[in-house]
């Protein structure tokens, strides 16, 4: 604010002369109104769904009235909060207004609640992608303009709330009326964390619940021990490995490669803007009749939406409900087998492909590969494509090439998640037809490169680059599996599962987390087990979820097990 009116009110540490003094001018009371007015709007602001923007919401932001309650009782009791106190309180509204953005911003944009403690282990990794590959002076500039709000909006607040404490809060104190509407918005919210719903309309959901939920993630963290109790003592993994030959007998050493679709969900069949996938989908199952190969399909329910696809990962991998972060770390903490694990006791090679990672990542060491590959060990030769730089497509291509399939080699276990099809689903990559152009100098067309490089996200409207990218993520998976040319008894079995479903301003609000999982195989005797399971011929199953994504792991250890005996 511009000017703070004079209510002669005394310096802290001060006699006051409360009786003495004559009431504000009406000025003097509009300034004090919109001070608190303000400084509520500050934490009760929603998103602007789907923009990273905010718009201002009318009702009551239960810590301010927390906060403003305390510095009335504060004042009453000890006179106005000196300079350090007012410094505290400015620091923590602008930890809590930070915390308020976060709140109703990523369940916007990706269609789940912020973790604060996990999320920010990321923040370093996604600065790393976002900086990398530009100019200092860009990364420098941005950097300070973030540390340069946060300036101002600290020194907004510590000027809000010098005014409203050593202004608004002792003239406050001397109204009836005053006293009144406080003790009333204090009451409303009091009512409203009791879960009284006629309050719902005036009292804007607070933030103080998910700051104790993320206080208890920090608590998992430090004491895993104690946090480990929340997982099952046993799975469906630790049976199979009582006897990995009966539990894979019935792939007879068939390669088996896991691919993960990224980003690809239900909203792909759902959304009438992807009409057009309908075709691809079809195209993906004639060649594959064509190579005497048949595919099964079915939905099962994610463990997160539009990010964190560990979770899903390691849901398929270990057969657990890994669900949050929480579970996710604790996990990551014990010795709990994976699918790597039971692979490896039969005799297979595992391979994890992680192509979108370029930075160390130690928690690979749980997962347990033979051989880990990452961005930097890919020798990608072409224009780096998007955020993520190596199209799935090629890196699928130096897979093959790095590891031929001959009858000489060990059986594999493959997993692939991919990456290209990631939000902010731009640009689409070029699909090269000639796989073997992939891994040369100039992996695609001059013009295709060209206008691959000037596609900008589009912010506002993400969906048609969305569609786009699913498009390209069957196809190039489609063309990859048809390549297997070995005899029918020796074709692997591909297993292609959507992580999670893309951002809300895809999906919209309150979508399904269903994703689509599909199994191709040459066994006809594969594929009727997990018919048995629920999973339908095709690549259009009936929209019914089959139940969690880490039930899929039993359902695909039955197909791969033997025989039981008559």
């Amino acid at each position: 604010m511009s000017a703070e009116p004079s209510i002669r009110t005394a310096p802290p540490g001060q006699p006051t002369g409360e009786r003495s003094q004559p009431g504000p001018g009406w000025r003097a009371l509009v300034a004090m109104a919109l001070a608190l007015l303000a400084l509520n709007a500050l934490l009760s602001f929603n998103n602007w769904w789907p923009t990273p923007a905010i718009r201002p919401d009318h009702r009551l932001a239960p810590e301010f009235v927390w906060l403003w309650v305390l510095v009335l009782g504060w004042t009453r009791a000890f006179g106005p909060l000196g300079h350090r106190l007012l410094a505290a309180l400015a620091m923590l509204y602008l930890l809590l207004v930070l915390g308020r953005y976060a709140d109703v911003t990523v369940p916007a944009l990706f269609g789940r609640p912020v973790h604060l403690f996990w999320d920010g282990q990321q923040l370093p990794r996604l600065l790393w992608v976002l900086i990398v590959d530009r100019p200092w002076w860009v990364s420098l500039g941005a950097a300070a303009a973030v540390l340069a709000s946060l300036a101002a909006l600290y020194a907004m607040l510590h000027r809000l709330w010098r005014f409203a404490a050593w202004q608004v809060a002792p003239h406050a104190l001397r109204s009836r009326a005053a006293v009144s509407l406080s003790a009333l918005a204090f009451a409303s919210v009091l009512a409203n964390h009791a879960g009284a719903s006629m309050t719902w309309s005036y009292v804007s959901r607070p933030l103080a619940p998910n700051y104790w939920y993320h206080a208890q993630l920090v608590f998992a963290a430090l004491w895993p021990a104690q946090a480990e109790k929340t997982l099952p003592p046993s799975t469906v993994l630790d049976q199979a490995l009582a006897d990995p030959a009966q539990a894979l007998g019935a792939l007879q050493g068939r390669d088996v490669y896991l691919l993960m679709m990224e980003s690809v969900g239900a909203v792909s069949y759902d959304d009438p803007r992807g009409a057009a996938l309908a075709g691809t989908r079809s195209r993906f199952e004639q060649l594959m009749r064509e190579r005497g190969m048949q595919v099964v399909s079915a939905f099962y329910r994610s463990p997160t939406f539009a990010g964190g696809s560990d979770l899903a990962h390691l849901s398929v991998l270990t057969g657990l409900d890994v669900h949050d972060h929480m579970r996710h770390d604790i996990l990551l903490g014990t010795q709990r087998p994976t699918l790597n694990a039971l692979f490896r006791a039969q005799g297979y090679e595992t391979f994890g492909i992680y192509h979108s990672v370029r930075w160390p990542w130690p928690e690979r060491s749980f997962y347990g590969y033979d051989h880990y590959y990452d961005g930097s060990s890919i020798d990608y030769r072409g224009p780096p494509l998007g955020h993520w730089l190596i199209p799935d497509q090629y890196a699928a291509a130096w897979f093959e090439r790095a590891h031929p399939r001959t009858g000489a080699h060990k059986s594999r276990f493959v997993f692939f998640p991919s990456i290209t099809c990631h939000f902010p689903f731009s640009p689409v990559p070029p699909y090269q037809s000639d796989w073997s152009r992939l891994l040369g100098a100039e992996p695609f067309d001059a013009e295709q490169t060209r206008v691959a490089l000037a596609t900008q996200p589009n912010w506002l409207d993400m969906a048609p680059d969305y569609f786009r990218m699913v498009d390209y993520t069957y196809r190039w998976m489609g063309d990859f599996v048809a390549m297997d040319r070995a005899s029918p008894s020796r074709r692997a079995i591909y297993v292609l599962i959507g992580d999670h479903q893309p951002t809300a301003n895809i999906t919209g609000a309150n979508a399904s987390w269903d994703v689509p999982v599909h199994v191709v195989s040459a066994d006809p005797a594969l594929l009727t087990r997990l018919r048995a399971r629920g999973f339908h011929d095709g690549m259009q199953p009936p929209r019914q979820s089959l139940g969690r994504l880490n039930d899929l792991t039993p359902a695909l250890l039955s197909a791969f097990a033997s025989a039981p005996a008559p």
